[in-house]
């Protein structure tokens, strides 16, 4: 039986307006067919009419060692305090040569602004990539100077060539008649320890990213934006196996559940579910050229509501905010920002937890096999895992508009069948996972429901890795991977539905690496890959492009099939891109 190792180490070879919404391609002229470079079919984020005020956060700086990017940010000058957008945009490249992909991020005052990864170069390609992130609900952290952070450690050295340039800025549009500014956050606070803003490596599921905070007298709803990227031997999480398989199979151990608790005081108040991001260098490099994996670039938070404590935040009293991963293996790289709204009439509001059935409910997972082991060692069949919890949150708030009672009702999913065929010329591992969240948020006064959000996640991956020894001992190993995103939101009032919208976001590529009978690599082959997005609501906003390549060149791309008259058209305050929408009601309660 023969096993590389792929997993173990990456190879390094409405009635307002609207307008059409463009992919990120990047190409020869207006289509990016023929072309090396970065392409993807994601939306970029929908913009208000209006001219808007720019502040440049740094401008080509050079990241080729392992030092920040320290820099100072003013607000923006005649656009007022009230934006009816923020809206993020980075600018990324690396000189052709050799470089693994590298984790990136952006910080102001200790918040998160970005966080995603960064494209691997070829020796004749030096791609060229641009990021956006919708902003509007951090508008409060950009009232005030601050300093800021880019953190972009890259390696350069004779071996590793590659030196990465970036830019990013942040664009204000005015609020006005057409674009009013949105009922956003009042106040926003960073869970991590560094004043400027940094990650937290959460080694194992009992570390934490915490912080403990004092916040004002009158949280009225909080909510929190978590990220969790898998990193060093958990990079691969997804194709890890239960302890007690480890050596049958010859894979990772320690399971391959990971799901991000968050706590308050220590006491159980929220999941987020784990994306398994897979970076342009992950498993075969040559799967992610041109067209990345899903988010690669640029990952998108899952928001956690934590209205139901908005009472208990309000006491007066420190309190601990903290997230942990279940089942991480050295390590996961956190950050959060917790988000909270006051009640404009009233310096002190009261409340409490009335019911929190996610406590005693440990993430454990349930696990079988069907795997058999013959006289010659051959090994066939699958391990299972499988998770489903319930759970149900429920807390008061008295504020000046009356007792405000929130539930915060989820189910949370998780289901993985690894098939594996190991014998004298073949490893096979067939990954088959579905990570699914379906919840609602449900705001009341009274009996009367002034606000209710639901939500439904599907984080879908199949990998199938094959790799066969031919009879003259030289080894081909296959790569199949598809990967999605799928949500679905409904945004309600007194039980009547008044906006619906859906993101499906799927990304499939297949390649072949060869490899020598001493695993010298020798090439690939079979290279090809497609990403179809697709996003539309209820407002008649619909976004639709696709992508296709070959041989690490794109083949087709369209934009707009699908949609009326074959254009994209996205009302400016919708969420295509499937980031965190839910923070804002449609009352005041």
């Amino acid at each position: 039986m023969l096993r590389i190792g792929i997993f173990g180490r990456a190879v390094a070879v409405a009635g307002l307006a609207c307008l059409v919404c463009s992919a990120f391609a990047t190409g020869s002229g207006d289509s990016p067919v023929g072309s090396s470079n970065v392409t993807t079919a994601d939306p970029a984020v929908p913009r208000p009419p209006g001219t808007p005020c720019v502040v440049q956060l740094f401008q080509n700086d050079t990241f080729n060692d392992f030092g920040t990017r320290p820099f100072s940010y003013t607000p923006p000058a005649g656009c007022g305090t009230h934006w009816s957008k923020v809206v993020l945009e980075g600018d990324f490249s690396v000189t052709a040569g050799r470089q693994f992909d590298r984790t990136a991020s952006i910080w102001l005052g200790g918040v998160n602004l970005y966080f995603g990864t960064t494209e691997e170069p070829s020796s004749t390609v030096a791609p060229s990539w641009h990021v956006e992130r919708d902003l509007t609900d951090y508008s409060a952290l950009f009232r005030n100077a601050g300093q800021g952070q880019a953190i972009l450690a890259n390696l350069v050295n004779s071996t590793y060539t590659g030196v990465i340039h970036g830019s990013a800025r942040l664009l204000f549009y005015p609020a006005s008649i057409v674009a009013p500014a949105g009922q956003v956050p009042d106040a926003v606070y960073p869970l991590g320890s560094d004043p400027v803003g940094s990650t937290t490596a959460l080694n194992t599921s009992s570390s934490q990213l915490a912080k403990t905070l004092t916040l004002p007298r009158n949280v009225e709803r909080a909510y929190l934006d978590v990220f969790a990227q898998s990193q060093n031997a958990d990079e691969f999480w997804y194709t890890c196996v239960p302890d007690q398989y480890a050596n049958e199979v010859q894979e990772c151990g320690g399971g391959n559940f990971r799901e991000a608790e968050v706590s308050i005081d220590g006491q159980p108040a929220g999941v987020a579910p784990i994306y398994p991001w897979i970076y342009t260098g992950g498993i075969d490099p040559y799967l992610w050229r041109p067209v990345t994996g899903v988010q690669t670039l640029n990952f998108m938070p899952y928001r956690v509501d934590l209205t139901p404590f908005a009472g208990i935040l309000s006491d007066g009293a420190p309190h601990t905010v903290a997230v942990s991963v279940a089942g991480a293996a050295h390590y996961f790289s956190a950050t959060a920002s917790l988000l909270v709204y006051l009640d404009p009439h009233a310096t002190q509001v009261t409340g409490g937890v009335t019911r929190n059935t996610l406590v005693g409910q440990a993430p454990t997972p349930t696990i079988g096999d069907t795997l058999k082991t013959d006289k010659s060692g051959n090994v066939s069949g699958n391990i299972t895992t499988k998770l489903s919890r319930h759970f149900v949150i429920e807390g008061y708030v008295d504020t000046s508009h009356g007792r405000v009672d929130t539930t915060v009702d989820q189910t949370v999913g998780f289901a993985d069948t690894q098939g594996f065929t190991i014998n004298g010329t073949t490893y096979r591992q067939v990954v088959n996972q579905l990570t699914s969240m379906d919840g609602s948020s449900t705001s009341r006064i009274g009996q009367f429901v002034t606000n209710r959000f639901r939500e439904q996640l599907r984080y879908p991956l199949y990998l199938d890795y094959d790799q066969v020894v031919a009879s003259d001992g030289s080894i081909g190993v296959t790569t199949t991977v598809s990967q999605g995103y799928r949500q679905h939101t409904i945004q309600q009032l007194a039980g009547i539905t008044l906006y619906t919208a859906s993101v499906d976001n799927t990304v499939k590529s297949a390649d072949t690496l060869d490899f020598d009978a001493n695993f010298n690599y020798t090439g690939h082959s079979g290279q090809a890959s497609t990403q179809a997005f697709a996003f539309h609501d209820s407002l008649g906003s619909c976004y639709r492009a696709s992508v296709a390549s070959a041989g690490g060149v794109v083949t087709a791309y369209n934009s707009g099939r699908g949609c009326p008259d074959g254009i994209n058209h996205v009302l400016w305050f919708t969420h295509p891109d499937g980031s965190p929408s839910f923070g804002r009601s449609l009352l005041d309660w």
